[in-house]
């Protein structure tokens, strides 16, 4: 069995891959796109109706008939479809019909704070989740186990929600130690950070003790002790690179549960970020804004799996030759 002998063309090749999951992107869109533009549009209610209310017009038979005519109601749904196609593909996605902005101006003023949330919960999930897990699986059945799974379970068993609210009560209306809402500084990043990773937290920690307990119980660790490497140097070199591979695999999968979470937690914090504007896009049946937030997700979703891969075939020599064979 031969292997590429230059690393260049391995690197071409894992770039060819990448580039290969990149362009699965645009059929994802085009169909997320076509679902939820369906959906928006079969569902109940008179869109020209909502549309008239945010605009706080009365909605007189006469003014239902030019809304439907501004915003291209009285077409058909295919013909709908496409004239909105066509203007998404010049990053043109309309303008809210509650903030009477561009549609892709509240979603770029909005998504760096989502980011700056869901990526303070991402760095408690590896900061904490990681080590814990590791701590619990070499402490199997003793006080760290036993601890950890406790608050492990006690973390998957609260909604992100009742737990915000529970982190308002204690720190910021009982001991006033931290901002209770709003976004005006690094401390006011840590309770709603904290409600978005704790379920996620919870799961990596049990994921990754489960990892570590099986290669703990693997055949080279008994040779790796045989030659003297001491413990530290068995775990480092030995039981992290493999066991660490489960929990990136699921670390998108983290990535979107955090994304989601935040939505919610955004509301209980008053987090001016996607969510916020998503949840307040959903009671005002503001269209154009919904159909942006759910295209600028799917991408965002998408393009950070497509990370997990290449990190998960940087960590794994096998997956790094299987994309070099491909």
């Amino acid at each position: 069995m031969k292997f590429p002998s230059t690393a260049s063309g391995g690197a071409e090749r894992v770039l060819a891959f990448a580039l290969r999951r990149v362009l699965t992107l645009l059929p994802l869109l085009l169909l997320v796109s076509v679902v939820f533009f369906a959906m928006l549009r079969l569902g109940r209610g008179d869109p020209a109706l909502d549309y008239l209310r945010l605009s706080q017009v009365p909605p007189t038979e006469a003014a239902l008939a030019l809304a439907r005519q501004q915003l291209g109601l009285d077409r058909s749904l295919p013909v709908q479809y496409l004239s909105w196609l066509a203007d998404a593909a010049r990053l043109d996605f309309g303008t809210s019909w509650a903030t009477r902005r561009p549609v892709l101006e509240d979603i770029l003023q909005a998504l760096p704070a989502t980011l700056q949330l869901a990526g303070a919960a991402m760095a408690l999930v590896l900061l904490l989740g990681l080590p814990l897990g590791l701590l619990a699986a070499l402490h199997r059945d003793r006080w760290p186990d036993h601890l950890t799974r406790a608050l492990a379970f006690l973390g998957v068993s609260l909604p992100n929600f009742w737990l915000g609210f529970l982190l308002v009560l204690l720190f910021s209306v009982q001991l006033g130690w931290l901002p209770a809402m709003g976004r005006e500084g690094p401390a006011s990043l840590i309770l709603p950070a904290i409600a978005t990773a704790t379920v996620s937290l919870c799961v990596t920690l049990r994921l990754m003790r489960a990892s570590v307990l099986g290669v703990l119980g693997e055949r080279h660790l008994v040779f790796a002790r045989a030659r003297g490497l001491p413990e530290r140097g068995v775990v480092a070199r030995h039981v992290l690179p493999n066991a660490l591979i489960p929990p990136l695999t699921t670390l998108g999968l983290h990535l979107g549960e955090l994304l989601g979470g935040a939505m919610v937690v955004e509301m209980v914090f008053a987090w001016p970020g996607l969510g916020r504007y998503a949840l307040l896009a959903i009671g005002n049946r503001d269209f154009p804004a919904l159909q942006g937030f759910v295209l600028a997700m799917t991408t965002i979703f998408v393009l950070c799996n497509l990370l997990v891969d290449l990190a998960y075939a940087w960590l794994d020599p096998r997956i790094r030759l299987a994309a070099r064979a491909a």
